[in-house]
């Protein structure tokens, strides 16, 4: 009976690993890189990066090029105009996805330095991408990655 217990605990130790990796394939990460400028598409970038963490993935966004701009303090007005049919912007809604289901959002490496800027004329919350951390997400087993 004495050996019993350690092989039963050894067992029950074993199948815990085995549904764990299980349990994790369950968990998806969308990963939404737009690039897009139109505000139209930034905003549906946005929107559906919205119904995915509602649907219980985590999320983050990488914004490249013109669309970065929506992370902008002084962003253009197409970025923080309300658009139909629920008088929604592009940052408003990065914002909310931010603020209210911790989406990590992150500029290009390499737009700041285009830009001659630095993190300070970004919103709160937005900083620069690291290329290898970047990269390792949307590489990753549970990645989904929506390009715009």
């Amino acid at each position: 009976m004495k050996n019993l217990l350690p092989a039963c605990a050894c067992a029950c130790a074993l199948s815990l690993a085995a549904a764990l990796p299980a349990a994790a394939q369950d968990q998806r990460n969308m990963v939404t890189i737009l690039t897009a400028p139109e505000p139209q598409t930034q905003l549906m970038a946005m929107v559906l990066t919205l119904g995915a963490v509602q649907q219980g993935a985590t999320a983050q966004i990488l914004l490249c090029g013109p669309a970065a701009d929506i992370a902008l303090k002084a962003a253009p007005a197409s970025a923080t105009t309300g658009q139909p049919p629920r008088d929604a912007s592009p940052q408003g809604l990065m914002q909310m996805l931010m603020a209210q289901h911790s989406v990590k959002v992150e500029v290009c490496a390499i737009y700041l330095p285009g830009l001659g800027a630095d993190a300070s004329v970004l919103v709160d919350g937005v900083t620069a991408a690291a290329p290898d951390a970047a990269a390792r997400a949307i590489l990753a087993d549970d990645a989904v990655v929506m390009s715009f």
